[in-house]
C-alpha cells in the first residue's frame, strides 16, 4: 500500500494492507487523526436493509487507461458471472497487490458508467485524515470467507 497521503517517497506512515494485520505497520499518533462527523440524519432500518453488502474476491485488477485514480476490479461475487467495479483508489494501492484479496462491496447499486466502463457496485473503504493528509484503507476480510457471503 502506498503511504497515507499518496506520497510515493515513503516518508509518511504506512499501513498494512493485510486483513490479518489488524495493527498498523507503523504506530500512528491518534492526536493527528481526524474523521468526518457522523451523519445527523437517521436512516430507518427498512431503507438500510435494502443495501446488499457482500464478500467479493479480487480476481483481477488493473489501472484504467487515461485515469490517474481509477482501478478496474474483476470480482467473484459468489455468482456465475464476474462483477466489474471501478474504484478511485490508485493513489493508495497498486493493482497487482490487490489480486487475491477478499473485500467488502455493496452490490445492488445501479450500474454507473465511469470513463465508458460500467461499474456494478462499490468497494468499501475507511477514509480519514492523518496529519493533514487523506488516508484510505480498502476493507479486507479473512480470505477463508467465501465469495458471496452476505453481511448483516
Amino acid at each position: 500500500m502506498k503511504s497515507i497521503g499518496g506520497d510515493k517517497s515513503g516518508a509518511k506512515a504506512t499501513f498494512s494492507a493485510s486483513a490479518k494485520d489488524a495493527e498498523p505497520a507503523v504506530k500512528i499518533d491518534l492526536s493527528k487523526v481526524k474523521i468526518e462527523p457522523l451523519f445527523e440524519d437517521a436512516v430507518d432500518f427498512d431503507t438500510f436493509s435494502k443495501s446488499d453488502f457482500r464478500v467479493v474476491k479480487v480476481e483481477a485488477c488493473e489501472a484504467v487507461p487515461k485515469s490517474k485514480k481509477l482501478l478496474k476490479f474483476t470480482l467473484n461475487d459468489g455468482t456465475d458471472r464476474k462483477r466489474t467495479i471501478l474504484s478511485g483508489i490508485h493513489e493508495y494501492y497498486e493493482p497487482e497487490e490487490l489480486v487475491g484479496k477478499t473485500c467488502i462491496a455493496i452490490v445492488n447499486l445501479p450500474p454507473r458508467k465511469i470513463m465508458g466502463i460500467d461499474s456494478e457496485g462499490m468497494l468499501n473503504s475507511a477514509v480519514y485524515e492523518y496529519d493533514g493528509h487523506e488516508g484510505l484503507n480498502l476493507l479486507m476480510v479473512d480470505g477463508s470467507i467465501p465469495a458471496g457471503a452476505k453481511l448483516y
